[in-house]
Parts: C-alpha cells; structure tokens; sequence
C-alpha cells in the first residue's frame, strides 16, 4: 500500500500498540477503520468516546490507498484537526504528528465531561440543599430577602 500523500510504500509500524501503516517520508499513518478507535482508546473509556467525529465534510485532495477513490475530509469531533477518510470505511489518513492531536483531543473531552459531570453533581446538591421553599424565595434569601420598602 502506498502513502496518498507522496506514494511512498507504507511501512507496517507498531505505534501505542496498534498496527499501523507509516510513511517513512511525510511521517504520515494509515488507521485501518477500526484503529482510530482503539488509538482513541489509549486515552479515553468507551462512554467517554462516543459522539460524532466527522464534522464540516467536504471532498479531500487524497485518494484511498485501498481502493483508490477520493477520500472526504472533515473535523475531528469539530476541533480544528482535519482527518480524510475513505467513504467505503477503509480507514482514516493522519499527517504527521495528528496522532498526537487525537490523543489530546480525547485527554481535553475526558476532563471536560468530568468538568461537566461534577458541575451536575454540585448544582444537585445545591438544589437539595434550597430545601421546599420556592425558587424565587431562595434567590431572595441569597440577596438579602428582596427590595426593601
């Protein structure tokens, strides 16, 4: 298999345990469909992954180094990280050094949905806290009871 970025034959190189297919000039990598996921993996549980990832697709300058037909382009989980990827799901083209990027991109989705979950928790708490009183007594009672006459 060839690099679709400079034809250069791709080399089979072991990277965070996954098989993958390098070029040996641009440092770029082939991921076989299901390997994204796995590199996803080396960083992030399977609930913390799921989400679309292809957004803003359009057309990609590269051809498929399985089948040959052009590839679509699009944003990673809509960070600007642009991934191509063959329309038949023979996997994924990475320039180099986008690996990396993947990696990132799930370690800052991790933290923000531990951000996110322990917002929850604490507005639940806070909530419980408020007690029966109504909404409106509560945000009184957090102003100093209102407007004085």
């Amino acid at each position: 298999m060839n690099c679709p970025r400079d034809e250069t034959e791709l080399v089979i190189e072991h990277h965070k345990g996954i098989e993958v297919d390098h070029c040996p000039t641009c440092n770029g990598r082939w991921l076989d469909h299901h390997e994204l996921d796995e590199l996803e993996a080396t960083v992030a549980q399977e609930h913390e992954r799921r989400a679309t990832i292809e957004y803003s697709k359009r057309p990609s300058e590269l051809n498929c180094p399985v089948c040959g037909e052009r590839m679509r382009a699009f944003n990673y989980r809509a960070y600007n990280l642009e991934i191509d990827t063959c329309h038949d799901e023979h996997g994924f083209w990475l320039d180099a050094g986008e690996e990396g990027r993947v990696a990132d991109i799930m370690e800052e989705r991790v933290k923000g949905l531990e951000r996110a979950a322990n917002a929850e928790e604490s507005w639940g708490k806070f909530l419980g806290n408020m007690g029966n009183k109504g909404v409106w007594d509560n945000i009184k009672g957090m102003f100093g009871g209102g407007p004085k006459r």
